[in-house]
């Protein structure tokens, strides 16, 4: 009798007991920040302060030597390309700046972090989160669907001018973005990868005005690739993804941006989303704005590092945001996953480390939203970091990176 009494006791605090250890062995939840994000001394989540130094010394004493005017610079690059004149508004920049964020928490700022500045390609990721948005609640039922066959003929807005109808008798007034025989095999994730080989103008830039072939016979001769075999890096053809997307959402792209996205990770007030001064079409009765996907020829996003460091945040926790996933798991497992043609590149803007010649020091997980600049998101789930860096040479990243890795504790 007095046996049977124990084992009752002990099987009627079992499930208590096994409740408690469960607990214990449950990784504590991440922290995400509200409108104002918590800071800590760098000692407090196991990070050497003077090694961390070290690493924030290193990046602002190799600071680019580009013009400190966007204006300059672009005449000094890419305004030197076939009509590469600028067509988007522009922005001086500022001081070499940066954020480390560890475990969710600030542990170090510097140069101007509050200033919002041209961020150029990092835009790219933001037009891809854009698309990653519109999978998500069923507007694209497939990334390998071809693109062709979502699109709506496109009407350019054209302010009204005094000319000679019978001039432009006969020219289309409607553009169809991908009604060619080549343009109507690509699909959303040809797009998305940079290995869509799209041909055509768009904002009085041809595709191949963009970085063009040192032979300048092969450009308006050469073969066209099969969609999803080689990867060009190619601006024209990211603002065509984007005015694609645009015809999509059926509504401007910051707006989306803005309530879906920057609005729930707590983004400050201050972030732009231009376009070029003729990126204007007319979308259900209304004169909308299509943005740029970075800074080639002007607009794009202009941005904070604050700003940047929530989005790089949302990336490192693969798309949620407290208690809500902004992006789909298996978004942002594609926009990570190298492409065939190109194994350091997913999703645009992501730069991958998968053979570690990106970042040599990093982990071959890690990853960057990177724009010119250089502008970088560093992004690395393993030491649970985001790292902010703007106006650093590229040369300089991976020795930033070192040194970053090697204040950790």
């Amino acid at each position: 009798m007095k046996q049977t009494l124990i084992v009752e006791a002990l099987l009627s605090i079992m499930p208590y007991v096994g409740f408690s250890q469960k607990k214990k062995s449950e990784a504590p939840k991440p922290y995400y920040p509200d409108k104002v994000w918590v800071q800590k001394e760098p000692r407090e989540v196991g990070v050497d302060n003077n090694k961390l130094q070290a690493a924030i010394e290193f990046a602002i004493s190799h600071e680019i030597k580009n013009p400190r005017s966007m204006e300059q610079n672009h005449y000094q690059t890419f305004g030197r390309e076939p009509f590469g004149d600028a067509i988007g508004p522009m922005k001086d920049r500022g001081e070499p700046t940066g954020i480390i964020i560890k475990n969710g928490y600030v542990i170090a700022s510097w140069g101007e972090p509050m200033r919002p500045d041209m961020t150029h390609s990092v835009a790219k990721s933001f037009l891809s989160a854009t698309i990653g948005l519109a999978y998500d609640r069923g507007l694209i039922r497939s990334i390998d669907d071809t693109v062709y066959t979502y699109m709506a003929p496109i009407h350019l807005y054209q302010p009204i001018e005094t000319k000679n109808k019978a001039d432009y008798f006969g020219t289309t007034q409607l553009l169809d973005l991908f009604d060619t025989p080549h343009n109507r095999t690509i699909t959303w994730n040809d797009m998305l990868r940079q290995t869509s080989d799209w041909e055509g103008t768009l904002w009085g830039k041809p595709e191949w005005a963009d970085r063009p072939e040192a032979n300048p016979k092969e450009w308006l001769t050469r073969k066209r690739n099969t969609p999803g075999s080689v990867y060009e890096y190619n601006d024209t053809r990211v603002n065509v993804l984007a005015l694609a997307t645009l015809n999509l959402w059926r509504k401007p792209l910051p707006q989306v941006l803005k309530e879906n996205i920057m609005d729930v990770i707590g983004a400050s007030a201050t972030w732009r989303w231009y376009g070029y001064d003729n990126s204007w079409v007319v979308m259900d009765g209304a004169i909308v704005q299509s943005v740029s996907g970075g800074g080639h020829w002007g607009g794009g996003m202009i941005i904070n590092a604050y700003d940047m460091a929530r989005f790089g945040y949302l990336t490192l926790r693969n798309g949620k945001w407290k208690d809500k996933q902004l992006l789909s798991e298996q978004w942002l497992t594609w926009s990570t996953t190298p492409t065939k043609a190109e194994i350091g590149y997913g999703f645009m803007n992501y730069f991958l480390n998968t053979d570690k010649k990106y970042l040599p020091s990093a982990p071959t997980t890690a990853f960057a939203h990177i724009g010119n600049g250089t502008n970088m998101i560093y992004v690395d789930r393993e030491n649970d970091i985001v790292a902010v860096v703007r106006w650093i040479d590229s040369s300089s990243l991976d020795g930033f990176v070192k040194l970053l890795i090697q204040a950790i504790e």
